[in-house]
């Protein structure tokens, strides 16, 4: 049973480590908020893949697959990674200061939650990963496990989620103290086009999705 509960964790571990729109917020936010608002926008994040995986388990993933259903959520990942990755660069020609950083006001925790949830509910292809990586762990382990110890052992997936979460807001919030203004600056501004990027692919995504509908 630990066995089996660690081979879990690993997996959520290492589906973690790829780079993407939320890795990338955290790191942002880790620089100019912290520890602790980086790590909120991971836990936001873990939110959305849990309600997909409880869609996928429950059998309903069919209700994230069709083409209307694809098409609001390329929409809302376009706007949303549109707006953040906006805001990074007008925030990367604000003045930063290092020593400052944590001491003025700050967005709550909630807000930071609230962002890594959209950036994770918005992203369709983190309906595709799920369904499928997610999807054939499901359909193999029913072949020896219960439901229920599936569902338990699902969890694993997310412990070594968090551990990857846990690990990349502390390296961004310490880091910090590392790197100069001019670097923070350079990475708002690199991130903000990478974010913007991920949206201008969702946009292309939702345009050919409405071309099928229409056409």
């Amino acid at each position: 049973m630990i066995t089996d509960l660690l081979g879990f964790i690993v997996l959520g571990f290492s589906l973690a480590i790829p780079v993407g729109a939320v890795t990338i917020e955290m790191i942002k936010k880790g620089m100019k908020s912290g520890f602790l608002r980086s790590w909120f926008v991971g836990l936001g994040a873990m939110s959305a893949d849990v309600v997909l995986m409880l869609l996928i388990y429950f059998g309903i993933s069919n209700l994230l697959t069709s083409l209307v259903a694809q098409l609001v959520i390329w929409v809302f990942g376009f706007t949303v990674l549109i707006y953040l990755g906006v805001s990074s660069i007008r925030d990367a020609f604000q003045e930063i200061d290092i020593k400052l950083v944590g001491q003025k006001k700050l967005e709550s925790l909630l807000e930071s939650y609230l962002t890594g949830f959209a950036i994770a509910i918005s992203n369709p292809m983190s309906i595709v990963f799920w369904i499928g990586v997610y999807g054939a762990v499901l359909a193999e382990s029913l072949q020896t496990f219960s439901k229920e110890k599936i569902l338990l052992y699902s969890g694993g997936i997310f412990i070594g989620i968090a551990m990857w979460d846990i690990f990349v807001a502390s390296s961004a919030h310490f880091g910090k103290g590392f790197v100069g203004e001019r670097f923070m600056k350079w990475f708002y501004v690199a991130a903000g086009l990478a974010l913007i990027l991920f949206g201008v692919s969702f946009g292309w995504q939702a345009a050919v999705v409405l071309y099928v509908l229409v056409f």
